[in-house]
């Protein structure tokens, strides 16, 4: 089996901005990705996580049951965001699902309507 690199900040990014009318702006010092002025994604700190948006209902139950790879900082505990642990996610494909959700829950109906979910594949 073919080694595979592990996921960092750069993949966030070519993620983020492969999604529609997704801009990149830095804010607090670090990458930030909006569509239609609202944020859905960032990377924060030293590049080994991510913060996404979450209703904070579905967050807790992130959290338990994935509490190694998913995690709220106690400055961000009463906001609608979750991050996550680039080298627990299981691969890109993850990755992918867990910025367009966030993309989708930020992006206009309209514009969210029109990324079709991506056919997964076989999964080995």
């Amino acid at each position: 089996m073919k080694a595979v690199p592990p996921l960092d900040a750069d993949d966030v990014r070519r993620i983020a901005l492969s999604l529609p009318q997704t801009v990149e702006k830095e804010l607090w010092n670090h990458p930030t990705f909006h569509v239609a002025g609202r944020m859905f994604v960032t990377v924060p700190d030293d590049g080994t996580s991510f913060a996404v948006r979450c209703p904070r209902i579905d967050r807790y139950e992130l959290i338990a049951s994935e509490p190694d790879k998913f995690w709220v900082p106690p400055h961000e505990a009463n906001s609608s965001w979750v991050r996550a642990r680039l080298a627990a996610l299981d691969d890109v494909d993850e990755l992918r699902d867990i910025v367009v959700d966030s993309w989708r829950q930020a992006a206009p109906a309209e514009l969210a309507d029109l990324l079709l979910p991506t056919d997964p594949g076989p999964r080995g």
